[in-house]
């Protein structure tokens, strides 16, 4: 097949993407489909189809490691002249010459479903959800809202925005941007002062901001292939919060796949997973984050549509945990998006 791999974007999740696309890109080389890696929106100048670009930019192998820091989108801005569209040239084009399209994009147009809609009405075919799932999705506040009325318990909420009164919400909590990924702007608050600096921070990626009860307790993940559930994976921190940080550097946190606990809780965790899919309706793929506190109570976090595909990333884990090796798992995804 001739495959696309879109990743970067003008997304503060941009580096992870880049790290996941060329995971994705070099699987898919080595299993023989001719692969294309495209930043969208620096895009590909004076190559208008799938071959010529190939021939222009085609590789053998590539590479991307996730910086510790977050990507500076001004100097991204400045470097591309601040061009207004968010696609850069001939990436449509590019994409429809194509035989599949796969989406390496993590947060922005990739993941709240403008870039599925788009690629709906071009007629072309792409890795995971539609553009109503991602939308619902990557909203946290709506997601949540859609969990609470279907029986699925998620952390009590309510949503900030710049001069909402913020004397009344109960401490401790946790701060995050309503529509972001890779936990960045997200911070744990204990206190007043530690809540007015971390809603300015948050407010930094996101209009609206989602201000949520704390959980203390064990942080899970499961992924979901197709309609079924993989096995839970447990994910230990062992420098503190699991942050943007901790998230894309090795050795920042234990990932035990299994999870070591009870099958009770492990089918309680995969059914709630599936539920959560199929609330939001999602397809092809997905990855379901939980808290599980001392009472073993189960708390909903958040939905991913489009899961981190980095040398780290959780649903490989678990791919291969029931022994779907990573360039199996790709052509997988490519199988459940056709």
């Amino acid at each position: 097949m001739n495959i696309v791999v879109l990743a970067g974007g003008l997304s503060d999740e941009r580096d992870v993407s880049l790290s996941s696309g060329s995971q994705i890109a070099n699987a898919l080389i080595s299993k023989g489909h001719r692969v294309l890696l495209i930043d969208i929106y620096i895009g590909v100048a004076n190559k208008e189809n799938f071959d010529d670009a190939y021939s222009k930019l085609s590789t053998s192998k590539y590479e991307y490691a996730v910086p510790k820091e977050e990507p500076d989108l001004e100097l991204l801005r400045r470097e591309q002249n601040y061009q207004k569209s968010l696609i850069g040239p001939n990436v449509i084009s590019i994409c429809q010459s194509a035989d599949f399209c796969f989406l390496a994009l993590h947060g922005g147009i990739g993941e709240n479903g403008k870039l599925q809609a788009l690629f709906d009405i071009y007629g072309i075919p792409y890795s995971g959800s539609g553009y109503a799932g991602s939308l619902l999705a990557m909203d946290k506040a709506l997601s949540k809202q859609l969990m609470a009325v279907n029986g699925v318990t998620t952390p009590e909420w309510t949503i900030y925005r710049v001069g909402d009164d913020t004397s009344k919400i109960p401490l401790p909590c946790v701060v995050k941007p309503n529509d972001s990924g890779s936990s960045i702007g997200v911070e744990l608050v204990y206190n007043q002062n530690d809540l007015a600096n971390a809603l300015k921070n948050a407010c930094k990626y996101s209009k609206s901001v989602l201000i949520e009860k704390m959980v203390e307790g064990r942080e899970f993940s499961v992924g979901i292939l197709g309609e079924v559930a993989l096995p839970v994976i447990e994910i230990i921190p062992t420098h503190g919060f699991y942050d943007y940080k901790n998230k894309y550097q090795e050795g920042a946190a234990k990932e035990i796949t299994p999870a070591e606990v009870s099958d009770e809780l492990t089918a309680s965790l995969q059914k709630e997973a599936l539920k959560v899919h199929r609330i939001l309706g999602l397809s092809g793929y997905s990855r379901i984050d939980f808290i599980v506190d001392s009472h073993l109570n189960i708390f909903c976090i958040e939905a991913n549509t489009l899961p981190g595909m980095t040398p780290t990333s959780l649903l490989p884990q678990e791919a291969k945990a029931i022994g779907i090796e990573y360039p199996e798992l790709c052509e997988k995804l490519i199988e459940l998006s056709t």
